[in-house]
């Protein structure tokens, strides 16, 4: 590759000329954080940065903000967290002491960047020396071009934030309209008279799936797939195709449906997981995997799903599964379960909203998910000085 005119080649590779040529440990300084058990914490505002981040407060505090943390052990090893005020530094993470310098904001997008998977000293608990990363050689903008990167990367944070507020308010909001519309405490223009109480039984009938193991799932097929974790895991109250990840090469003694469908996860070993239920309602066919509980009704399907994942709802099915470790439900737990039943009419005009909720609460993931790639891309090339703003 043809070196551009104003970089120079590396250990690190190659750089704008004006960047020097570091070891990490000459970049910042590290230290181990401090125990601080539940039993010694004290009411106060002083965040606790531990290994995943914040956990929790203290009263008092062991290092000046702003602050950066690198995750030394368990789960979030090598993960980086920014804190903007005096914070007390905990013994699941590494800390920097003195940032030599440099701006603490791009010192955190700069060890964000870092691969740090690779050195991994423990065994099976995975652990991050500092002396093990010190060596290791980094290209170190000037102070202003430091300050540059740090600023453009830290708008496109706030506007993620921005985003992750506006989901979570819109979220809350449909939240509320649930509760309202799916039981008659609100009713749409137009709508009167009394739901009827029906059994499931009476309105559907119910069948089971058959299992499919990981061997016969592939990312391409002739048959889309949904196995029953998929419907804890990937879908919300109503199935779109476009996230149906697994497919079957071959299409031999499955169940298959298609049309409007109601699937309920038949088992967790987590209670939040247990019955919770998504609706399927393409004419495309897909095979049910086993677990799942199959109900084909004269009723809405999407409005079934939502009423059944409503907070009331969620828990009476958690009360009524089986099982210590592993939950289960079975057909024989939904044939006589009631409910509150409005005419097809209403229960599709109630969908409607909700669905238009679904559509701007997707359209706004959307835009903060591609905000996130944008971010990651940016870091690559300005950290990299591949890309200037000086």
């Amino acid at each position: 590759m043809e070196l551009k005119r104003d970089h120079k080649q590396t250990e690190v590779g190659a750089i704008p000329a004006e960047w020097e040529t570091k070891k990490l440990g000459e970049f910042v300084r590290l230290q181990r954080g401090h125990d601080l058990t539940e039993h010694e914490r004290r009411p106060g505002e002083v965040p606790v940065m531990s290994a995943a981040g914040q956990n929790g407060f203290h009263d008092k505090a062991l290092a000046t903000g702003p602050g950066v943390v690198v995750g030394r052990s368990g789960a979030s090893f090598g993960q980086v967290h920014w804190c903007g005020t005096d914070y007390w530094p905990h013994n699941t993470a590494l800390y920097v002491t003195d940032f030599c310098g440099n701006d603490p904001r791009f010192a955190f997008y700069f060890l964000k960047a870092q691969d740090f998977s690779r050195f991994n000293t423990g065994g099976a608990q995975p652990s991050l020396n500092r002396n093990s990363i010190y060596p290791i050689p980094v290209g170190v903008p000037q102070l202003p071009e430091q300050r540059a990167i740090a600023a453009a990367l830290s708008d496109v944070d706030a506007l993620i934030g921005t985003l992750d507020l506006a989901i979570a308010k819109k979220r809350d909001l449909k939240q509320a309209a649930m509760q309202q519309l799916l039981t008659g405490q609100t009713r749409l223009p137009g709508f009167h008279g009394e739901w009827e109480v029906k059994r499931l039984g009476e309105i559907g009938s119910f069948s089971k799936g058959r299992g499919l193991s990981k061997g016969e799932l592939a990312d391409s097929g002739s048959l889309a797939a949904i196995p029953y974790t998929a419907i804890y895991t990937d879908f919300a109250e109503v199935i779109a195709c476009s996230k149906i990840t697994n497919f079957l090469t071959s299409t031999s003694s499955v169940v298959i449906i298609n049309g409007p469908h109601l699937l309920i996860a038949g088992s967790s070993n987590m209670l939040q997981n247990i019955g919770k239920a998504s609706a399927y309602i393409d004419n495309s066919d897909v095979a049910v995997g086993g677990d799942i509980v199959i109900y084909r009704t004269t009723a809405d399907v999407r409005f079934l799903s939502y009423l059944l994942s409503t907070q009331p709802h969620r828990k009476r099915v958690v009360f009524l599964s089986q099982g210590s470790t592993i939950r289960h439900v079975y057909r024989s737990t939904f044939e006589g379960y009631q409910i509150e039943l409005p005419s097809h009419r209403e229960q599709t005009a109630i969908v409607e909203v909700l669905s238009d909720m679904d559509a701007e609460l997707a359209a706004l993931e959307a835009r903060r998910d591609k905000t996130r790639a944008l971010k990651q891309g940016m870091m690559q090339e300005l950290l990299t000085g591949r890309t200037r703003l000086v």
